[in-house]
């Protein structure tokens, strides 16, 4: 009877020392992953309040001010659904003052990143590099104000250390399957891509493609405007 007592009591001090240790490992966990979390926030605003800092050197107000009103419901819908999603932080911020554009230019192109911005071509040039940046946007969301875009159009593409310009040069359309337009051109340049026609109903058939050539960060804006480029220029639907 004692050695039977003598074993329940082993066996509950075991099962109280196991319990104890698993109670340690999962406190431990927890403090952990709330410490992690905790840093991945500051890092985060940390960046966002380095980049908005930047921007505020170009312009007053350095909050994204979207404007809705040619975007359709459904991108609406899409990019607050996006907002309840974490990404990460833009690598640059893409400008075209004449038709009020403004939007972060995040890495990718997969559907999460194009509802909450603009996407980042996989393959072509950075921003800040010598390449073929290339960018694309949703034709019924941020982009849809491509359709205005014209010959001459400034484009400013803002990241933490620089701004770079760049002026529209030529405007295409092509098939879904041509990739040539993303190739590098003979130099430094921005191709913005979205799809065609932008009011199109179902899977449109077209890409609508805007080249820019990078400037003189030394021009002012005069000598901005008197830079006049051939251009060819579909007309809109």
């Amino acid at each position: 009877m004692k050695h039977s007592e003598r074993r329940m009591n082993l066996v509950e001090r075991l099962l109280m020392i196991v319990g104890l240790l698993l109670i340690t490992i999962c406190t431990a966990a927890y403090v952990d992953r709330k410490l992690v979390s905790r840093l991945e926030i500051t890092k985060f605003h940390g960046g966002k309040s380095a980049l908005l800092e930047t921007l505020s050197k170009d312009q007053p107000s350095a909050s994204f001010k979207i404007d809705f009103s040619f975007w359709s419901k459904n991108r609406i819908s899409a990019y607050e659904q996006s907002l309840t999603t974490y990404v990460n932080l833009p690598m640059a911020i893409l400008r075209i003052e004449r038709v009020k554009l403004e939007a972060p230019v995040l890495e990718g192109t997969d559907e999460l990143t194009l509802n909450r911005g603009l996407g980042h071509i996989a393959g072509t040039g950075l921003p800040g590099e010598e390449g073929n940046i290339g960018i694309a946007g949703h034709r019924d969301g941020f982009f849809r104000v491509l359709k205005d875009v014209g010959r001459g159009d400034t484009i400013e593409l803002l990241r933490l250390e620089r701004k770079d310009i760049y002026i529209v040069d030529q405007i295409e359309l092509v098939s879904p399957e041509d990739i040539s337009v993303l190739r590098p051109r003979s130099a430094p340049s921005l191709t913005l891509v979205t799809c065609y026609p932008f009011y199109f109903i179902g899977s449109a058939p077209q890409r609508f493609i805007v080249h820019a050539s990078r400037v003189s960060p030394n021009m002012d804006s005069s000598e901005i405007q008197r830079e006049q480029y051939g251009i060819i220029k579909p007309r809109m639907n």
